[in-house]
């Protein structure tokens, strides 16, 4: 594959309602985004990264600092056949796995486009559909909470996932069990309690949820595998699955009996790959877990869940919970059933709408080799767009 530019961008997009975790309150997103030129195709990546360090140690800040002074520049000093090799050329950096994947997926998004073959496809993807959760945030009042979950219920949402922290957590959930007694019903703590509430938290058991998202510390297995061992719902791990060695470890200490799978967590496709293939090995099922995407980060959600062993419905949504217009065209959209139908197109399936990628942008870079030749190509020449 001949990369002839990438470019990287900063787009700022309004939410249509603020999102709010234990992490604080979310009213807008600065996303990065990648675009890779090869060969007459066009490739799209999207950085997960938050504007602050709370969920991750990566920014939309940092992020745009690694791709533009290591990634990039590493990138167009190889010659790669197709994303999968993506890992090896960037491997001399640590971490700053939200920006690898930016890169790393945009590069998937060519090769398919290349191949003439569906990203879902390409990946390895079986199915023709998937089910869709909904992640709800904090809500001001329960008055209000019970409004956002009947709303989601009605449109087809197989799945409610409730962020929850300490002293905002049992009200919510025997509330919405007394209403909505059979509802698949799960819960997200982002790391905010301890394992001094395994008390507390041994009374979530009562709520029939179908697991509780990250309890403890947000790098931890140890403590997790302790707690699971007192509940009979599941732990699900995030944050601290970051790679197949890190599942095959949580699933041997008995951290949790679901993971949660995110591409730019896990550093791209890749490694989403073979996080899905030891879970599958080893039967605990895994999901796919959403950071507020844009369309293009949403569509590479879409072709990551066709794979066989996301057996529980995701958090990947319809554009419309958080866009007034997403940047791809058609907009995402969930059925009254609670799916989405996997593209049957070249690529990721969605267009990206230029022109209006462009009036969100607020910086961007185009970066090109120069004198590119096979065995060794020169250092690349960046120009501002």
């Amino acid at each position: 594959m001949k990369i002839d530019s990438i470019v990287l961008r900063e787009i700022g997009m309004p939410l249509v309602r603020p999102f709010e975790t234990s992490f604080g309150r979310t009213t807008s997103r600065r996303i990065v985004l990648v675009e890779v030129n090869a060969e007459g195709f066009t490739g799209w990546g999207e950085c997960t990264a938050g504007e602050h360090a709370g969920f991750s140690e990566e920014t939309t800040d940092t992020a745009w600092i690694m791709l533009a002074n290591e990634l990039i520049p590493a990138l167009l000093h190889v010659d790669v056949e197709g994303g999968g090799d993506c890992p090896r050329a960037l491997s001399h950096v640590r971490g700053n796995r939200m920006a690898k994947a930016a890169l790393e997926n945009a590069v998937w998004d060519v090769e398919a486009l290349q191949a003439n073959l569906p990203l879902a496809e390409l990946l390895g993807g079986t199915r023709k559909r998937i089910e869709c959760g909904v992640s709800i945030g904090l809500q001001p009042s329960l008055d209000e909470l019970m409004e956002v979950v009947e709303r989601e219920l009605a449109a087809g949402y197989r799945r409610i996932k409730l962020k929850c922290k300490p002293g905002r957590d049992v009200e919510m959930f025997a509330a919405i069990r007394q209403r909505w007694p059979d509802i698949l019903l799960s819960c997200d703590a982002n790391g905010s309690y301890r394992l001094k509430d395994e008390g507390h938290i041994r009374t979530f058991d009562e709520f029939g949820l179908l697991m509780i998202e990250q309890p403890l510390w947000h790098d931890d297995f140890y403590f997790h595998s302790l707690l699971q061992r007192q509940l009979e719902t599941a732990i699900c791990l995030d944050e601290p699955i970051r790679n197949r060695r890190d599942a095959l470890a949580a699933i041997a200490m008995g951290s949790c009996r679901i993971i949660n799978v995110k591409l730019g967590r896990v550093g791209g496709f890749s490694e989403a790959i073979r996080v899905h293939n030891v879970t599958a090995e080893r039967g605990i099922p895994i999901w796919c877990g959403g950071m507020l995407e844009s369309g293009i980060g949403r569509a590479h959600n879409i072709a990551m869940s066709s794979l066989q062993n996301f057996r529980l419905p995701g958090d990947v949504s319809a554009s419309q919970r958080y866009w007034h217009q997403d940047i791809v065209e058609p907009a995402i959209e969930v059925s009254a059933a609670g799916e989405i139908e996997i593209p049957q197109v070249a690529g990721r399936g969605y267009e990206v709408n230029r022109r209006l990628v462009e009036e969100l942008t607020v910086r961007a870079e185009t970066f090109r080799p120069r004198n590119r030749a096979h065995s060794a190509p020169a250092e690349p020449v960046r120009a501002r767009a």
